[in-house]
């Protein structure tokens, strides 16, 4: 049976996507607040408030700077705000600091089953995320994706970052796939632009983020609770 709408690829976001993002990066969230603030309690919880986390759970708000923007988008931000460092050194310690988070990260189902099932069907997968691509990297390393992927890339990969369509291109490039033959799946509004914007063939949604059905239910062809009806969706 042939996914719809004659889909052969899916480029996958990683946070929020692959990750659940409240259960993994609410303590990391804190953390780079209090990173970036060098331990200033009041400074820490200003910055963490300006990318759209809360400073006293770590739970992020839809498509706040830390939920859907890159470590650059962030450490700008922050400097901006009176952050503690210079704008190469706060991003540099931030990409450290999320790259260590793999290790706690939540997966939202068994990934390397999912990932599995769907090479089976002929389907070529990546992931595009606005982390690091070393992140990325780490974290295919750590579900055991890495035999599926034919595409990893960060927002530091040089194809551009979230919603610029840069990364859907990229994807194409690697596959040799038309981007109407391309699923996108995220959990943000920079996840669906960016579908949008290269053309995709199908915007999949999910809910394991900080988006919201409201939010994302208008920008998507497919709203699920998480990847895990992935396959089905496609193929049923």
């Amino acid at each position: 049976m042939m996914a719809r709408p004659s889909i052969r690829g899916v480029l996958f976001d990683k946070d929020g996507t692959l990750i659940d993002y409240q259960a993994s990066w609410a303590p990391t969230n804190l953390g780079a607040g209090r990173l970036a603030a060098r331990g200033d309690i009041e400074l820490a919880a200003r910055l963490l408030t300006i990318a759209g986390v809360d400073p006293a759970t770590g739970y992020a708000t839809s498509d706040g700077l830390l939920a859907s923007g890159n470590t650059e988008d962030v450490a700008q931000a922050w400097v901006e705000a009176g952050a503690r460092f210079g704008m190469a050194e706060l991003t540099d310690r931030l990409d450290t600091l999320f790259r260590s988070a793999v290790v706690a990260a939540v997966p939202v189902c068994d990934l390397a089953a999912l990932f599995a099932s769907l090479a089976d069907r002929g389907l070529a997968l990546g992931i595009a995320s606005s982390d690091s691509e070393a992140a990325v990297t780490a974290t295919a390393e750590r579900f055991g994706l890495e035999s599926h992927l034919v595409f990893q890339c960060g927002y530091d990969s040089g194809h551009g970052a979230k919603p610029e369509r840069g990364m859907v291109d990229g994807f194409c490039a690697a596959t040799g796939l038309p981007a109407d033959a391309v699923a996108v799946v995220g959990d943000s509004s920079h996840d669906m632009h960016m579908a949008a914007a290269a053309g995709a063939g199908l915007r999949v949604a999910v809910l394991t983020g900080a988006g919201s059905a409201e939010t994302l239910r208008p920008l998507s062809h497919i709203l699920l609770p998480s990847i895990a009806g992935l396959e089905q969706a496609l193929f049923d």
